[in-house]
């Protein structure tokens, strides 16, 4: 059976483009927000509305109304997209951000795997106690509390850690 909204559509009643916005404007949004910013969406159904009642006579009454404003939809939205291309940069042109210490951030990371690879060349005890210190921001007290052993061991684990550490980097930094 055959709507009457197609035929009066088809035969380019007036108020079938109202009804037509009325009862199918909700999917073309739908639809829409997919392909275009929210901010958009709007302004390229009444341009789909708009081809909807400039087309009307190339519609078939016989076939599914909501395909047929789907099928315009989807070709405004495409052409909308041609035109809106977002601008590309190359990323050898743009620079990378700064970290919060101004340094770039690429440069933060090789330190950070140097700094990873001398951690690992300590004995367990002084790198233990040096990443609860600096990684898990304990006190010296804490860092005691926590691997039950005295203040005084804590203390030496770490200044001999920290010796070695600055014996391990400073070949690298040269």
């Amino acid at each position: 059976m055959i709507d009457n909204l197609n035929i009066r559509l088809a035969e380019g009643d007036d108020t079938a483009l109202a009804d037509c916005f009325r009862e199918h404007g909700s999917l073309l949004r739908s639809y829409l927000r997919r392909f275009v910013p929210p901010q958009e969406v709007e302004d390229l159904q009444q341009i789909v509305f708009a081809e909807v009642w400039r087309c009307r006579h190339r519609f078939d009454p016989g076939r599914s109304l909501p395909a047929w404003l789907i099928g315009i939809a989807h070709n405004r939205a495409v052409d909308h997209l041609r035109v809106h291309t977002l601008q590309t940069v190359p990323l050898d042109v743009v620079a990378d951000p700064a970290g919060v210490d101004g340094r770039n951030h690429g440069d933060g990371l090789a330190e950070r795997d140097e700094v990873q690879r001398a951690l690992a060349e300590l004995p367990a005890p002084q790198r233990q106690a040096i990443e609860l210190a600096y990684y898990g921001e304990l006190t010296q007290r804490e860092i005691a509390e926590k691997l039950r052993v005295p203040l005084g061991t804590v203390k030496a684990r770490t200044a001999r850690g920290l010796r070695r550490l600055s014996d391990i980097l400073t070949p690298v930094a040269a």
